[in-house]
């Protein structure tokens, strides 16, 4: 395998499953491309002050409004007051209202702590982050509203969960029925045209072109996405078994009354059972949900908790 190497004022704090990805864009105007999940915002926040050296952060940018792309822009909103904070034009007045339900967080039963933004990334313009100018690229698919970010004189490709190494994530517009997988497969395609040299997923180590790294990525993501489109209650039962994890991820131990609570109470959640199995009553398909979680050790339980298996 080859090792992705980016440009020295690039830099990837690469942070797990529950906060994605952070991208430091360093230069004249020092910017971070998504800040992670709430939970980790201090963490973030250090990571980015200690990389920064004393200069000031003059740019928050992300890739997408899912909580774990932007849980930590609070916080560095706190650090660096008045930092201009940049999102995908469609999510904009959605930020200023805070409007959770349309931000996904209520639907999903997420956290995200309220940030404040008023910059568009709007596709087909550039801009300015750190030394280098981005390319914006409209990347519907996970989410329908997301973007790409692409330095064509470098050819780092920003891509949040467009594109992982290994699989796919949920297709959420497939949940909330304002989208098929159709629209996944043209911003795979539109990466390929793109030819980028390096790609920075949301999760995982960022992978390179040389050695057939991408091509392979993109591969296996168009083969995960045919499956799901030919087996769609396959993909709700993956967005199930997601949606739980992460939150366990989060919430790391839960007693058993409030899991139940939690799980009763994700509308998410409630949209996948119809779309899985309606003929299951509601308990029978959180059970048939739940026990490969537990069967493989990605969640446990005992007598009064749930725990997250990790």
């Amino acid at each position: 395998m080859h090792e992705a190497a980016l440009p020295p004022d690039l830099r990837v704090f690469v942070r797990g499953w529950l906060s994605s990805n952070n991208l430091l864009c360093l230069g004249e105007q020092p910017a971070l491309i998504d800040t992670g999940h709430v939970k980790h915002a201090g963490e973030t926040t250090r990571l980015v002050a200690n990389a920064l050296q004393g200069r000031r952060l003059a740019a928050v940018a992300h890739t997408h409004l899912h909580s774990d792309h932007c849980g930590g822009t609070a916080a560095l909103q706190a650090a660096w007051p008045g930092v201009p904070t940049w999102v995908p034009e469609p999510t904009l007045p959605h930020v200023q209202a805070w409007d959770e339900d349309q931000l996904t967080f209520g639907d999903t039963a997420q956290r995200c702590a309220r940030f404040t933004a008023g910059h568009a990334l709007a596709p087909g313009q550039r801009v300015r982050l750190g030394q280098r100018d981005w390319e914006v690229h409209a990347a519907p698919g996970h989410d329908a509203l997301a973007v790409l970010l692409f330095q064509p004189d470098s050819g780092v490709l920003m891509a949040g969960d467009a594109l992982w190494e290994h699989g796919v994530g949920v297709i959420f517009p497939h949940i909330d029925g304002s989208g098929g997988f159709e629209p996944f497969v043209d911003t795979l395609a539109l990466i390929e045209r793109l030819a980028p040299a390096v790609v920075v997923p949301g999760h995982g180590a960022p992978f390179a072109r040389e050695g057939g790294g991408i091509d392979a990525a993109l591969a296996r993501a168009r083969q995960r996405i045919a499956y799901f489109a030919d087996h769609p209650a396959q993909h709700a039962l993956y967005a199930a078994k997601v949606l739980i994890k992460y939150q366990l991820l989060d919430a790391e131990r839960m007693p058993r009354p409030a899991f139940r609570a939690w799980l009763d109470a994700a509308p998410s959640l409630r949209l996948l059972h119809r779309q899985h199995r309606p003929d299951l009553a509601w308990d029978d398909w959180l059970d048939a949900v739940l026990a490969p979680l537990f069967d493989k050790g990605a969640l446990r339980i005992d007598a009064t908790h749930v725990h997250d298996g990790d």
